[in-house]
C-alpha cells in the first residue's frame, strides 16, 4: 500500500491525463493498481509509470489501441519489432496519401479555386451480371478493404472455372466519411448464369438503365469533385437520383501511373422530371 500513488499524481507523473487513464483502463491498457472500494478512487504503482510512458509515445504515432494492446502483450523481441515495422509502413502509406492530396490542393489554388473540367452525359447502362462481394467499411479502413475484397472476389471466378468480363467497379451503398462507416460493394462482371461457390461472394445482375456520368482522370484520392460535379447537374436538371452510386475502373493501377488513371463515377438517374 506504502507504493500506491493516486490518479492525480499518477497523470502528473505519467503526463496522461486522468480522463485518458481511465480510458485505457477501459481499453485493458492500463489498470490501476488497487481501487478503494468505498470511494472508487484509483491508485496506480510506480512501477506502472514505464508502462503508461509505452503508451503515451505509441499514441503519440497515432498506433490503435487495439495493436498497443497486442504489443504490449508480446513478450517476444522479434514479434514487438514486427509489428513496429508494420506500423512504420502504415504512416508512411498515409504520408504518401497526404503529400498527394497537398499536390492536388497546390493545383487547386494554382486555378483560382475552379474544379477541373468534367463533362457530364448521360447513357444507357445495360443489365450486368457480376461476382459480387459487400464489405462495411470505414474511412481509413476502405482502401484496404477494397483491395482484398477485389481478391477474394477474382478467386471466387477462379474457383467457379470462369473469367471476368469487364471492367471492375464498386456501389457505395453509403455515404462514408471520418464519423460515418458504410457498405460498399465490389463488383467484377461475369458471364451470364455464373454459378458461384457461396458466400460471402454471389452472383447477381445489376439492372440497366440511365446514369447521369463523367469520367476522372487521376489519382483515386483526388475523385470528390467529379462527384460534386455530377450531383450538382442531377441537382440542377431537376432530375430524380435511382440508386446509389458507382465507380467503374477503367485502367488497372499496376500499369499506369496514378496521373493516369481514369475512373468513370456513374449515378443512375430517374430521367422523369421532377
Amino acid at each position: 500500500m506504502d507504493d500506491l500513488i493516486p490518479i492525480g499524481r499518477f497523470s502528473r507523473m505519467s503526463r496522461l491525463s486522468v480522463k485518458a487513464l481511465r480510458f485505457y483502463n477501459e481499453q485493458g491498457l492500463l489498470a490501476p493498481a488497487w481501487v478503494d472500494p468505498s470511494s472508487g478512487y484509483r491508485y496506480y504503482r510506480r512501477a506502472q509509470a514505464e508502462r503508461a510512458e509505452a503508451i503515451r509515445m505509441l499514441r503519440a504515432i497515432d498506433m490503435p489501441i487495439a495493436d498497443i494492446r497486442d504489443l504490449l502483450a508480446d513478450d517476444d523481441p522479434e514479434l514487438t519489432g514486427k509489428r513496429l515495422v508494420a506500423h512504420r509502413e502504415r504512416l508512411r502509406a498515409r504520408l504518401a496519401e497526404q503529400e498527394q492530396m497537398l499536390r492536388f490542393l497546390q493545383a487547386l489554388i494554382d486555378r483560382g479555386g475552379r474544379v477541373m473540367p468534367y463533362d457530364v452525359i448521360v447513357k444507357e447502362a445495360a443489365t450486368i451480371p457480376v461476382a459480387s462481394l459487400t464489405l462495411h467499411t470505414s474511412l481509413n479502413a476502405i482502401g484496404a478493404d477494397m483491395g482484398r475484397g477485389f481478391g477474394t472476389v477474382v478467386d471466387a471466378i477462379g474457383n467457379a472455372g470462369a473469367e471476368s468480363n469487364g471492367k471492375p467497379f464498386v456501389i457505395y451503398h453509403d455515404v462514408i466519411d471520418e464519423q460515418t462507416n458504410g457498405d460498399i460493394e465490389i463488383c467484377i462482371p461475369v458471364p451470364a448464369g455464373t454459378v458461384l461457390p457461396g458466400d460471402p461472394v454471389r452472383y447477381r445482375e445489376l439492372p440497366g438503365g440511365p446514369v447521369a456520368t463523367t469520367v476522372h482522370r487521376g489519382p483515386y484520392q483526388e475523385i470528390s469533385p467529379a462527384y460534386h460535379v455530377v450531383t450538382g447537374w442531377i441537382e440542377q436538371e431537376g432530375i430524380h437520383p435511382a440508386g446509389p452510386p458507382r465507380e467503374v475502373y477503367l485502367n488497372d493501377p499496376q500499369t499506369v501511373r496514378p496521373a493516369e488513371l481514369l475512373t468513370e463515377v456513374q449515378f443512375p438517374i430517374d430521367k422523369t422530371p421532377r
